[in-house]
């Protein structure tokens, strides 16, 4: 089952993005779930569901917007190779 919202945006966004409207909601998917992956709140896997993309293409975007795939802290990180 899907839900569609319907957001309105005034005509001369797409324009000043150089982009269609269909283009810019696929942006705009993407671009939040990079987000809520990148501040903890989605799993790669429910991200890349939403931004409508397979893993693979998530990863590649979290490349283009340089978030790091790896949703551990340097302190976690550092606490966890201690403990080997």
């Amino acid at each position: 089952m899907t839900i569609q919202i319907n957001i309105q945006l005034p005509n001369d966004v797409f324009s000043a993005l150089r982009t269609n409207p269909e283009t810019f909601v696929q942006e705009m998917r993407l671009a939040a779930a990079v987000k809520w992956y990148e501040v903890g709140t989605l799993s790669q896997s429910k991200a890349a569901e939403i931004a409508g993309v397979s893993r693979h293409q998530f990863l590649e975007a979290l490349h283009r917007y340089n978030v790091s795939p790896f949703q551990v802290t340097p302190e976690e990180l550092a606490q966890e190779l201690a403990r080997d």
